[in-house]
């Protein structure tokens, strides 16, 4: 059983990635840090937990764990893994895990050196409806791929929300703008050449709350819009030259609604339609972790993907400043 501490008492680890640790076969929760002991106790209780740190750096020096899972703010999860990786613990850190490709240039330097497993927790590569996107798009279950089309958007405007927060990594693209790219990236195993892009920022926060992206793969675009100040909606869609695979409920799994996938034909018939009534996205992202640091020849998000990922971001930023095409 690989041995899970928490990094912080946050709520995606307390709602989503503790209860999946918990669930899985092959790890456990054995402690909690938080700067705060008495809640660090508290959500070790919750879980079972036999122990509790008032210091992340207590945590990381003990010989009760042999990895970390990290859901702080966005603008802390690099030097948090660091310090975890040189503490050599292994990292499963929240995404995004960093704000610039750079930052994870020197991330991959230090898992070298300590010869730990560092990954990003991108669960929707886990999921069972990704897992099949990606099955059919390489059988050719819709021709040539000529186009995806994705949307994520919900409304927040918490002036308290670390989503609204530049210092703290704030921002649509660092929240969810990452999911249209790392799904479709996924799933088609291609890389972004150029992109263009349309970013607004709100005027009190700072942040930006709108990205309006078309990206070019060579054989086929990707265009898709995000926003923090919109009604809610997520949405795939691959489209080919025999049929289009549109994903219902693409990244809030469990969540957003019934996870469904719907072939159609040419004529836009439907021919199949594949379901997914429980994926526990959390625990097979989880479990696979652990097959990992044991040594098993496991797929897990590496530190070169997670490079990819946000040197696609970056672009994006880039592109928003001009008219035109910007290099990935």
């Amino acid at each position: 059983m690989l041995r899970f501490g928490i990094l912080s008492t946050a709520k995606i680890g307390r709602d989503a990635v503790m209860p999946a640790i918990q669930d899985a076969e092959n790890c456990v929760v054995t402690a909690v840090a938080s700067r705060d002991l008495a809640k660090a106790r508290a959500l070790a209780d919750r879980f079972g937990a036999p122990h509790a740190f008032g210091t992340y750096e207590e945590m990381l020096a003990s010989d009760v764990i042999d990895a970390v899972y990290i859901p702080l703010p966005t603008s802390q999860h690099v030097e948090w893994a660091r310090k975890a990786a040189k503490a050599g613990k292994h990292v499963l850190v929240e995404k995004p895990l960093a704000l610039k490709a750079e930052e994870i240039e020197a991330l991959i330097s230090t898992r070298n050196t300590a010869r730990v497993l560092i990954s990003e927790a991108f669960m929707v590569t886990y999921a069972p409806v990704w897992l099949k996107v990606r099955e059919l798009l390489a059988e050719g279950a819709i021709g040539d791929l000529q186009h995806v089309q994705g949307a994520f958007s919900y409304f927040n405007r918490d002036p308290g929300n670390m989503r609204n927060i530049p210092e703290l990594g704030g921002g649509a693209l660092p929240d969810i703008g990452v999911y249209p790219t790392i799904t479709t990236r996924f799933a088609t195993g291609k890389e972004p050449q150029r992109v263009q892009a349309t970013v607004r920022r709100d005027p009190e926060f700072g942040t930006d709350i709108y990205a309006s992206v078309k990206a070019d793969f060579g054989s086929f675009e990707l265009s898709f819009y995000i926003s923090t100040q919109l009604a809610s909606r997520q949405l795939m869609v691959f489209h080919g030259t025999e049929g289009t695979i549109e994903v219902k409920s693409p990244f809030n799994a469990d969540r957003w609604g019934a996870e469904e996938i719907e072939l159609t034909n040419q004529k836009h018939t439907v021919s199949q339609i594949f379901r997914f009534p429980d994926s526990r996205q959390y625990r097979k992202q989880a479990e696979a972790f652990s097959r990992a640091v044991a040594g098993e020849a496991v797929e897990v998000v590496t530190l070169e993907s997670s490079l990819m990922n946000q040197r696609f971001i970056d672009a994006i930023y880039r592109a928003a400043d001009h008219d035109g095409w910007e290099a990935v």
